[in-house]
């Protein structure tokens, strides 16, 4: 199926990401995946929305790329694990959709931000896009888990104005809750710091599973490690994307779980700025 043909059927825009999108890179030949992957010249996206106010700093493009390693256990978007579910994209396209904002982002203090999925997964595409968005002076931004930070080179992480890196809990619970070791992500944040890169924190507060005072500590203490985290976000967990996991028949184990009450989310918030980080 041709990218044209797809573009038809599914817009590249979306009202939220939380919209299930499925099988739209199906028709692509595994010949033409690979060779996108080796390039960059063509990307899978679940899709692109705008005016986000909570993927970096202003009012933002987000560009949601399909694929993703890890399956961590409270996913909002698991149809965004697959490549093939992404619509192929071409990096002209992409730029092109960019472009079509970049006066504006630059009014709101805004910019592009790369999410997933696992925007890494598609290195190339990645680097080439943000590369290209960055010449327009428009801010760039990537929300990556870092594990595989070690495909970019020194250089490329340079067009890269702010890193939104996910640490979802301390290393010893890290495969139980990701299905991957943590060692890769901690890495890379220690090389963003010799680097002196900038960084905003992610971390996702889930009842019964990371709020306990003693994984939150240890989280807090390597960020502020680092010396380069401007900022922590604590995320409530929420139960948006439930529904994804039953629509692709996935064994949910977080069913009954809530979400975490304010004045939990304070008690984490608290717990890193004890370390000297923002948060909240």
């Amino acid at each position: 199926m041709s990218e044209e043909k797809v573009l038809e059927q599914t817009s590249i825009e979306a009202t939220s990401p939380f919209e299930l999108r499925l099988n739209l890179g199906t028709g692509v030949p595994e010949n033409a995946v690979k060779t996108a992957l080796t390039t960059g010249d063509m990307g899978f996206l679940h899709s692109f929305t705008t005016g986000s106010t909570v993927d970096g700093p202003g009012v933002r493009l987000v560009a949601w790329t399909a694929g993703c390693q890890w399956r961590c256990l409270y996913c909002h978007n698991p149809d965004t694990w697959s490549m093939v579910n992404g619509m192929p994209v071409t990096l002209d396209h992409a730029i092109d959709e960019v472009r079509k904002y970049r006066h504006g982002l630059k009014v709101m203090s805004g910019g592009l931000t790369l999410s997933g999925g696992e925007p890494l997964m598609q290195d190339r595409f990645a680097v080439r896009l943000l590369t290209a968005v960055k010449k327009m002076g428009v801010h760039t931004a990537i929300e990556t888990n870092g594990y595989l930070g070690d495909r970019l080179t020194d250089e490329e992480i340079e067009q890269i104005d702010l890193v939104l890196l996910g640490l979802k809990t301390a290393p010893a619970r890290h495969l139980h809750l990701t299905g991957k070791e943590m060692g890769p992500t901690l890495e890379f944040a220690q090389r963003l710091s010799r680097l002196g890169r900038k960084i905003w924190v992610r971390f996702v507060l889930v009842p019964g599973l990371t709020d306990d005072p003693e994984n939150i500590g240890e989280i807090a203490k390597f960020a502020a490690s680092l010396g380069n985290v401007e900022r922590v976000e604590v995320l409530p967990f929420h139960q948006m994307g439930k529904y994804k996991w039953k629509e692709l028949k996935l064994n949910y184990t977080l069913d009954s779980t809530e979400q975490a009450p304010r004045e939990l989310v304070e008690r984490a918030c608290a717990q890193f700025r004890a370390e000297g980080l923002k948060a909240d």
